[in-house]
């Protein structure tokens, strides 16, 4: 399969996708196939699997390759794909990048691994080594709130000098945190940011490129995007201001978000109830109602 896109494609919504299971437990096919749809539908710039939305820390290897498989299948070379590589060592993550390559993935995100004691002189020895041997571009996630270790900007500047194929930074952060970013990288990277989108507008004007939201807010985010990039900011931030209740609401933590957004995805997509992986979140039924409140003029996706 032909990889689909350059480093000079990387802009625009990416949304992470959910995973979605069956009663048993099991990977959901038909539920990942209409969550692609829905998102292209809506007109996404490229597709993003395999993040803390997809609940990559419930996921087997063998299930991550799976849904990497079924996603590249069912997108079918219509828009780019992004995997996240969640693998904990350095011949787990190769391997895993490998796979993203061969089933068509523009580009991959490594995640650090899970040794909150590292110093950056070894993230950078660890993720150099796996971006050296990468047949595409390199990304990196840096979600130091969310996984608990990530890089410095010098850290950063440092990794692109070392290792160019590392071209990417997935930030997780406000939008005054992406400017000093952008700085101190000086162009070295294309930078997106994650949360959900929340401060959409502002993460654009720190220099983002691009976006990695959820899926139940996709149509939302490409108008954003779409309409600040033609140069008019003013409707941009109307957009995100009607829709910033809700983004709020959901992005309190990864857990919440899952717990909220992936049922909010499921009934826009016209899916059934979501089945949890436990452990997770539950649901309560004053957050329904706040959730029910601020989507209620959604349409289907």
């Amino acid at each position: 399969m032909t990889n689909n896109g350059n480093l000079e494609d990387i802009r625009g919504i990416y949304p992470m996708l959910y995973a979605f299971f069956g009663d048993k437990g099991e990977l959901d096919r038909a539920a990942m196939r209409r969550q692609v749809d829905g998102c292209i539908d809506a007109g996404c710039h490229g597709i993003a699997v395999g993040g803390l939305a997809t609940e990559t820390n419930k996921l087997s290897t063998e299930e991550r390759r799976t849904l990497v498989e079924w996603v590249a299948e069912q997108i079918a070379g219509r828009v780019p794909l992004s995997v996240t590589i969640a693998e904990n060592n350095v011949n787990g993550q190769s391997e895993a990048v490998n796979h993203a390559a061969e089933n068509g993935a523009a580009w991959v995100v490594l995640q650090p691994p899970p040794v909150r004691g590292a110093t950056e002189a070894e993230l950078i020895r660890f993720y150099g080594a796996v971006a050296d041997a990468s047949p595409i571009p390199v990304g990196i996630q840096n979600a130091p709130e969310y996984i608990g270790i990530g890089l410095s900007n010098q850290g950063f500047a440092t990794l692109n000098k070392n290792h160019p194929n590392v071209s990417i930074i997935k930030a997780e952060g406000p939008a005054t945190y992406i400017a000093g970013l952008a700085a101190a990288t000086d162009g070295a990277f294309k930078l997106l940011n994650g949360r959900d989108g929340l401060e959409h507008v502002d993460s654009l004007r720190a220099g983002c490129d691009g976006m990695v939201p959820g899926v139940e807010t996709i149509d939302i985010h490409v108008a954003i995007f779409e309409t600040f990039m033609s140069g008019d900011e003013v409707e941009a931030d109307r957009i995100f201001t009607q829709a910033l209740p809700l983004i709020s609401f959901l992005m309190h933590s990864v857990d919440h978000l899952l717990c909220y957004g992936k049922r909010l995805a499921a009934r826009r997509l016209g899916l059934a109830e979501p089945n949890d992986r436990l452990p997770s979140q539950q649901p309560t039924e004053f957050g329904l109602q706040v959730l029910d409140r601020w989507s209620k003029d959604l349409a289907e996706l």
